[in-house]
């Protein structure tokens, strides 16, 4: 290009566009974050009519679980997916990892409590919630993840989701297999009077190989390894909450506390948001890399 002084110019390049979460999932992501926020309402509002009919222990956890829905998960989901739709990369790869806690959470809310006021909201969000997970992942450019990333690698990021689906898969293991060696069954399922542990057959089935393949893709430089590891890292989060908040629900109910989690699923949650952190920091503006 020729300037008006008469000297040659080389073109500058357009920076690309910023990866936007569509208005379809953003929707579908603010409708179920409503729905949630309401259904953790009437949770806490009315637990004895809610999960009248479940154990302690699941009566508990189920009551965690609607205190970090409501206070956290939910507004959270919410305010990310709008951010996301404006163009931040950070809250659309974030997004991920709520969205799939969500669906990871109404799972066990439909299928291992029982039938009651809640069921349709509740199956509501599980189906909002699934389908913005998909379509949010399917509809993302995940070269443009891996280019505002520089291609460069993440080892600590990778590792860490290896390592925790490996220590996760192990943990369940040794008490399914056990159970299954003398003919008993669950210890946990019992627990909960349930037929079988609904988080072991979610960690089992999906969210742990999820990770793992995460974790390995990242490894390989694959795009999409880039644009599921923050979203993997947020759920590891997540997840570590309502099992940090269930003891002191128990406690305030006069139930017993099991405060032996509290040191190592804090130290998890803890580490998990730095190496989060360290990841999201290494993220560059639109046209980064490319």
């Amino acid at each position: 290009m020729t300037s008006f002084a008469g000297q040659t110019q080389e073109p500058v390049e357009t920076p690309r566009n910023p990866v936007r979460l569509s208005r379809l999932w953003l929707r579908l992501s603010l409708t179920a974050a409503l729905l949630a926020g309401a259904g953790s309402v009437a949770g806490l509002a009315a637990p004895g009519v809610i999960y009248d009919q479940e154990t302690v222990a699941l009566a508990d956890s189920s009551t965690a679980q609607d205190i970090v829905n409501l206070f956290l998960v939910a507004p959270l989901m919410a305010g990310l997916a709008v951010w996301a739709s404006r163009g931040s990369l950070r809250a659309y790869l974030c997004w991920f990892g709520f969205v799939a806690f969500t669906v990871y959470n109404y799972v066990i809310y439909t299928f291992s409590i029982h039938f009651g006021p809640l069921f349709l909201i509740w199956v509501a969000v599980l189906g909002l919630s699934l389908f913005a997970l998909i379509g949010g992942l399917t509809t993302l450019d995940t070269a443009s993840v891996k280019a505002r990333f520089g291609a460069r690698s993440a080892p600590l990021q990778a590792w860490f989701l290896i390592a925790v689906a490996a220590l996760f898969a192990l943990l369940w293991l040794s008490e399914i297999v056990p159970d299954l060696l003398v003919g008993d069954p669950s210890t946990s399922a019992s627990d909960m009077n349930v037929p079988t542990n609904p988080v072991h057959v979610l960690d089992l089935a999906f969210f742990l190989p999820a990770a793992l393949v995460s974790g390995v893709l990242v490894l390989r430089r694959h795009p999409l390894g880039y644009a599921t590891v923050a979203g993997q890292l947020s759920w590891v989060a997540l997840i570590c909450l309502p099992i940090l908040v269930t003891p002191l629900v128990a406690n305030s109910r006069g139930h017993q506390p099991g405060w032996t989690v509290m040191v190592p699923v804090g130290f998890l949650f803890v580490l998990t948001l730095t190496v989060l952190v360290l990841l999201l920091r290494r993220q560059g503006p639109p046209g980064h890399g490319a």
